[in-house]
């Protein structure tokens, strides 16, 4: 499969959206803007809008509308144009002077008749036609106030976000996870008593909840168009539950039926289930300095796959907390800068040493050609080092808009070298590697002992000590690098010292993690003044009753 292919997809698909964008009013939602974020950037779309004035916004029910002087409107969204969606649409459109509206989807017509519930059999004799289109558009013109306004709803697979020449990712679909067996319950509580579900081997698409399948069925309409484009029919293998049931929609997908008689190429396709590498995701023993960037700088508001690199290096602020937020933040996604995504390509394809020397590398040259004061020196690389290279930069604003971007990717390595997440990396690769060591030897009690005092409250933990994240992450690799374990008293009374422990350090903290408000579904002030959560996390053993348990004494 060529890489060239799929990077042509994505950029094919957002050149069709930027010969509607001219003059007008631009409404992303946040897996579209990820798309153009690592596809072809926002300045590639602002070029095709023209004008002064900045026109890209969120989309979202609150978002500004268009003023009289703003007569045309271009939405570009992800997701199936039903429901809330419509809604959000009509909200804006409403507030609004449109005279002209394009609504660009990702999601195919076709996925739109399944989501409008029409049968399989209507839906093959309604192939050329888009019925489900047209209604919308009718809706447009009546949302801006006259019906010979200009409305039109095309199909764009803006799927992908290539992150590089052999990684792309969907933004779409970073919600879409494997099944567990807990969910086994969930599918069996709208099932009648006689067709319940004994395991997860027995799940299929007839099983699944519509709002599942018509995610998948979206998954499957924007591959195939992926297929369409590199000219290929594909062969598609599963490894895992829902990946089996994906491979086989795609397999029975009407359009990609017809797609595959005429397909000159050939290509396999391998769907793997996440929760049979759980280690992978959580484990620390892979060297590569872009893993560590991921893991500790902040997440991009609204991205899945970027972070926030603090600028502020290159200012004449003073480098503070309070400043972090004045200038806006870097980022890893550099679609249009060559000398940047060079970089970018050679830190995801080396170890962490190398990529540090590559940085280095990158970062003398580039001095060097603007002439700027370089002092060379050998060995190590250190932070400083970098920072002291990176700051030559900053009172020259030609050289820094000239390697803006590489200056982001430094900015960013220097921030994680000198993280103090990063620092803790060796002792979670310790604790792993002690782990596989022990696999055979010690059972899974004596391991959850072993961890136990690593569990302490913030009012006892210092920065070489494991937070609340770090224990749940621990936790994970321990339960999935073990796999199947005999179930005995040691282990019900080690599990729940483990539990009384956890629940003890979640209610003690004074400022919840991102990750641990989403875990809980709650604000840090609801928490704080109820000190009673739910934890929506499919462990191996609830902390949910502990949890309430220990809030109640605590009141």
């Amino acid at each position: 499969m060529s890489t060239s292919g799929v990077l042509s997809f994505t950029q094919q698909g957002w050149e069709q959206v930027l010969v509607k964008v001219k003059r007008a009013l631009v409404y992303l939602d946040a897996a579209c803007a990820e798309s153009l974020h690592w596809g072809c950037g926002s300045t590639r779309l602002m070029e095709a809008v023209g004008g002064p004035v900045c026109h890209l916004r969120e989309f979202e029910p609150n978002a500004v509308g268009g003023g009289a002087e703003q007569p045309k409107a271009v939405f570009v969204l992800s997701c199936v144009l039903k429901g809330r969606t419509v809604e959000t649409l009509r909200d804006i459109i409403c507030r609004s002077h449109f005279q002209y509206c394009v609504v660009v989807t990702a999601v195919s017509h076709a996925v739109h008749l399944t989501a409008n519930h029409v049968p399989a059999a209507a839906a093959a004799e309604l192939e050329g036609q888009q019925p489900v289109f047209e209604q919308l558009e009718e809706k447009l013109c009546e949302w801006m106030g006259n019906m010979n306004y200009t409305a039109e709803v095309l199909h764009v697979p803006l799927l992908l976000a290539p992150a590089a020449p052999h990684l792309a990712l969907t933004p779409a679909f970073a919600s879409l996870f494997p099944l567990l067996p807990q969910d086994v319950h969930l599918l069996n509580s709208a099932r009648p008593e006689k067709r319940r579900l004994g395991s997860l081997g027995e799940v299929d698409a007839t099983t699944l909840t519509p709002e599942l399948l018509l995610q998948i069925r979206c998954l499957v309409s924007g591959l195939s168009s992926l297929c369409e484009h590199l000219g290929v029919r594909e062969e598609c293998f599963a490894v895992g539950f829902l990946s089996r049931v994906i491979a086989a929609d795609l397999a029975n997908y009407a359009p990609a039926k017809n797609r595959r008689k005429t397909a000159p190429g050939r290509a396999s396709v391998v769907f793997v289930d996440r929760t049979l590498d759980l280690t992978g995701a959580v484990g620390h023993h892979g060297d590569n300095l872009v893993e560590k960037i991921i893991s500790v700088l902040p997440q991009l508001p609204d991205h899945t796959n970027d972070v926030m690199v603090n600028m502020v290096e290159l200012t004449a602020l003073q480098a503070e907390e309070d400043n972090q937020n004045v200038v806006a933040p870097g980022c890893l996604a550099q679609s249009n800068d060559t000398e940047a995504k060079a970089l970018w390509e050679a830190l995801l394809n080396t170890k962490h040493k190398e990529a540090v020397m590559e940085v280095r590398r990158h970062l003398v040259e580039a001095a060097s050609r603007e002439s700027l004061p370089i002092k060379m020196s050998m060995g190590r690389v250190t932070p400083g080092q970098l920072t002291s290279y990176i700051q030559l930069f900053k009172n020259n604003l030609k050289a820094l808009m000239n390697h803006c971007g590489l200056l982001q990717l430094g900015l960013a390595t220097v921030q994680t070298l000198k993280h103090p997440q990063t620092s803790k990396w060796d002792n979670f690769l310790a604790f792993e590697r002690l782990l596989l060591q022990s696999i055979g030897e010690s059972t899974m009690s004596v391991v959850l002992n072993q961890l136990l005092p690593m569990i302490k409250p913030s009012t006892q933990r210092t920065n070489e000590d494991y937070s609340p994240d770090d224990l749940l992450i621990l936790l994970i690799y321990i339960y999935s690098v073990t796999g199947e374990f005999t179930v005995d008293k040691d282990l019900g009374e080690a599990e729940e010292k483990v539990k009384k422990a956890l629940a003890q350090v979640f209610c003690e903290e004074s400022e919840l993690s991102h990750l641990l408000q989403k875990i809980t579904g709650l604000e840090i002030a609801i928490f704080r003044s109820s000190l009673i959560f739910r934890l929506m996390f499919h462990s191996e053993f609830g902390l949910i009753d502990t949890i309430q348990n220990n809030a109640k004494t605590s009141q």
